[in-house]
């Protein structure tokens, strides 16, 4: 019997609109690692607290909240290998419009151009992604069901044809467009610093943004690392007015041994035949 191929948990829609604008600066550039990079100098911010609390109204953008994103994205596509963890909340609207929180935590390493390896642990479900730079690997460890194809060169070319050939949703993929045109930054319509802050003990700048029916923050350290630390999307145009919010810690140090993007079947495990984006329809 032909089994469905295994797929991941799709991404909520409001994380989906609001694109390139502030994870993908954080995690997929890295992983795509060959557009043109961003300006190097840091964003200059207000120069006091008070600034900050004078911050422009609705349909206003500060240029040091858009140079921000700019100078994050520029520093991330020069690291040559990472791991990031994401830890986030997740709300969905019931019928009854009560809110219920989902958990999810993603696990990412990568070694440009060609290797990377993801982690996936919710409530519901947990995946595993291989990529070794010839073979894609999606594994499912709760049933212990696994499915491959053959990848392009790249992880930059494999996201674009896991999405459009298997219709197979990478956590962030459809925000690794940073600094092309499809990046979403002209979406942008009020852009504010907040003021500083420190999240999980690492002193960052406080940013908000507005969109349409998407309202959304981002924390940024501080000083020679700009790295993404915080991501709060609210979505506007649902009643409930449903939020997801993410923690990332980075390692930048610890280095990635080859064997960690190579899948090696566990004893029980099953291969399944993968279907394609047309046939899963």
């Amino acid at each position: 019997m032909k089994m469905k191929y295994l797929n991941l948990t799709k991404p909520a829609s409001s994380l989906r609109r609001v694109g390139a604008l502030a994870l993908a600066a954080a995690v997929l550039p890295l992983i795509a690692g060959h557009g043109a990079a961003w300006g190097q100098q840091p964003a200059a911010k207000p120069a006091s607290a008070s600034m900050a609390a004078s911050a422009p109204a609705d349909d206003s953008i500060n240029p040091a909240a858009i140079d921000a994103l700019k100078s994050m994205g520029a520093y991330l596509r020069t690291l040559k290998s990472f791991s990031v963890r994401s830890e986030s909340t997740t709300d969905e609207v019931l019928e009854s419009g009560q809110k219920i929180q989902f958990a999810n935590t993603v696990d990412i390493r990568a070694k440009l151009p060609d290797r990377a390896r993801i982690d996936v642990n919710s409530d519901r479900k947990s995946r595993e992604i291989y990529y070794d730079g010839k073979t894609v690997t999606q594994y499912a460890p709760r049933v212990k069901y696994y499915a491959t194809f053959a990848a392009p060169a790249t992880v930059r070319e494999t996201l674009k044809a896991a999405a459009s050939k298997y219709d197979i949703d990478v956590p962030l993929a459809d925000l690794f467009y940073w600094g092309s045109d499809q990046s979403g930054i002209d979406n942008i319509k009020s852009a504010i610093y907040v003021g500083p802050s420190r999240i999980a003990n690492v002193e960052c700048d406080h940013y908000a943004f507005r969109q349409a029916g998407v309202d959304w923050q981002v924390w940024i350290e501080t000083g020679k690392t700009p790295l993404v630390r915080k991501l709060v999307i609210t979505t506007l145009d649902e009643p409930a007015q449903p939020q997801y919010t993410a923690v990332l810690h980075w390692d930048l140090k610890t280095a990635l041994n080859d064997k960690a993007f190579t899948f090696v079947p566990p004893k029980g495990a099953m291969k399944i035949e993968i279907a394609t984006a047309a046939a899963a329809k």
